[in-house]
């Protein structure tokens, strides 16, 4: 039995942030932390065209994501972050910029929810401030 589309692309989403923490936490390149969670969970076609685009925008385009969330985060560094909070937030400005039909506030409120399920207790809250300020710099037309 096949996933409804909302749960496959949740569940590409967390996919995404475990790529991004791992890469992250255990050193090593994201593209090899991807091969080898794509070898051991097998995701369908549809979640690996995601996972896919967000982990090409940051193996490309890091530095930029990054200077992103360094200004959306105020009074944080990210080394300062949480592991956790890092890897959501990087996963949800790669798929803004890789993925610009996919409404920016889909792929905030999947961002929150990830951080509350894998991040501390006000992680969600923390996430959802600083995507709020990215996404309205780089989809300024949807908010």
């Amino acid at each position: 039995m096949s996933r409804p589309a909302g749960a496959t692309r949740r569940h590409a989403r967390e996919l995404a942030f475990r790529v991004i923490f791992q890469a992250d936490v255990a050193g090593g390149t994201l593209i090899e932390a991807w091969e080898l969670r794509r070898e051991e969970e097998r995701p369908g076609h549809d979640a690996c065209a995601l996972v896919g685009d967000v982990i090409a925008t940051l193996d490309k385009r890091g530095d930029e994501v990054d200077e992103i969330l360094r200004g959306a985060a105020e009074n944080w560094t990210l080394d300062r972050l949480a592991a956790t909070d890092r890897a959501v937030l990087r996963a949800a400005v790669a798929e803004l910029i890789a993925r610009p039909g996919t409404p920016a506030r889909v792929v905030l409120d999947e961002a929150i929810e990830i951080a509350k399920r894998f991040g501390a207790a006000d992680s969600g809250r923390f996430v959802n401030g600083v995507l709020d300020r990215a996404a309205k710099l780089l989809r300024p037309g949807e908010f």
